[in-house]
């Protein structure tokens, strides 16, 4: 046996890398293991955001307190309040008329002039017309004489009302509204009185007219024709027969008024019309200009049948407005001019206040959905008053709570809301 040399170092084998391998398919299991973790906790989450959905976006308002008004919103148009309509009292030939729209005129002023033929006028058919033409017009001229006394009468009462109205104000014997009411009820009756007076002296120039008429007929009066004079100072509002020719009795020649004495008129529906009273309040709003204030002063007694856009018969009734402002705000406005009137038929200043979409009837009764801690939760109210955008609550909801406007038909009693 050879001993080895003591110099020279034994060579021992090499070892093999082993452990690297088993290292990397530890860490491959361990990747595999949580992906599959990571998968699990996926599908749960899944199944469980199925089974515990998200809250449903709604709409959402709250319920305010503060001052609700209710009104009647309809077209209306601005008018002259005393027009009259200059006719020919006798028939003929008209001279071509050199008035235009527009134009002033004074009271007497010659309007136009007819030519009468005359065998025309000197039969006894035309003589017998003008004969009950001067009946006719002194029977009208009485009656407006009676109406513009009681419509003095009336004035001077509602005056002398006002007058105690203020002075029982200052002593603290009457409210501020009685005195306003009064006060109003005077102006009203002052404007109505002024009216009969313009009645009176268009009764007496259709008087004289006829008179004069007779005249022409009988031969009394001579002259190169027929002068048809203005009853009123004013202006023309329309020529109605521009051109001369042949014209028979009662034929509209031109139309007068006074151009800076207009009043507003709106046809509403009668549903409506039964909500209105004589000096509820009035904006006038869309005219050109800024909102004007005015009042009523008469829903007229009598209705009319009208046709809607749609072709459906609707009853309605003309109310009469006067405005409140001074001439100067609305001095562009003029006769035929269109408007939006807001007629006031209520108002209060402390209610609780709603949106009309998120009121709605189920079972004969009116509900509402509240959310509360996220939770829909439906409530039976009391209504009052409506207006076209709000509602007042008498009972069921308070102020500051939140409501769900146009829930529709997915929103149930108890789902989970959440305002967007």
């Amino acid at each position: 046996m050879i001993a080895p040399d003591s110099d020279t170092p034994l060579e021992r084998p090499t070892a093999k890398p082993a452990r690297a391998p088993t290292l990397r398919r530890r860490a491959v299991r361990w990747a595999r293991r949580v992906a599959w973790v990571v998968l699990a906790v996926g599908v749960v989450g899944a199944i469980g955001a199925a089974w515990f959905p998200k809250p449903r976006p709604v709409d959402a308002a709250t319920a305010r307190r503060g001052a609700l008004r209710v009104t009647v919103d309809e077209a209306a148009r601005a008018r002259v309040k005393d027009r009259f309509v200059v006719s020919a009292p006798l028939a003929g030939t008209l001279l071509r008329i050199g008035l235009r729209a527009g134009d002033p005129i004074e009271a007497g002023a010659v309007v136009a002039r007819i030519v009468p033929p005359t065998p025309a006028l000197l039969d006894a058919r035309t003589r017998a017309e003008a004969e009950a033409r001067v009946a006719t017009a002194a029977a009208q001229k009485g009656q407006a004489r009676a109406t513009a006394a009681r419509a003095e009468i009336a004035r001077d009462r509602a005056d002398h009302e006002a007058t105690d109205a203020r002075r029982l104000e200052k002593t603290g014997a009457l409210s501020e509204d009685l005195r306003e009411r009064a006060e109003l009820d005077a102006r009203v009756r002052a404007e109505e009185a002024a009216s009969a007076k313009f009645a009176v002296q268009a009764a007496d120039h259709e008087a004289e007219m006829a008179r004069a008429a007779l005249r022409e007929v009988t031969g009394t009066q001579t002259g190169g024709g027929f002068e048809v004079t203005s009853p009123a100072r004013g202006s023309i509002l329309r020529v109605q027969a521009p051109s001369g020719g042949a014209i028979a009795p009662g034929a509209p020649l031109v139309e007068i008024g006074d151009a800076r004495a207009l009043e507003v008129v709106s046809d509403v529906l009668t549903a409506d019309a039964v909500r209105i009273r004589p000096g509820a309040k009035v904006s006038l709003d869309r005219w050109g200009g800024e909102p004007l204030a005015a009042h009523v002063r008469l829903v007229e007694p009598s209705a009319f049948t009208r046709l809607s856009a749609l072709g459906v018969e609707e009853q309605r009734v003309s109310v009469v407005i006067d405005l409140d402002d001074p001439p100067p705000r609305w001095a562009a406005l003029a006769d035929g001019y269109r408007l939006d009137a807001r007629i006031v038929v209520w108002e209060a200043e402390d209610v609780v206040a709603l949106p009309s979409g998120a009121v709605f009837r189920r079972d004969g009764k009116w509900t509402a959905f509240a959310i509360r801690s996220g939770v829909a939760e439906l409530r039976e109210i009391e209504l009052g008053q409506r207006s076209g955008s709000e509602v007042e609550v008498r009972a069921g909801l308070v102020a500051g709570d939140t409501v769900i406007v146009h829930p529709g038909d997915r929103v149930r009693a108890g789902a989970k809301v959440a305002p967007r």
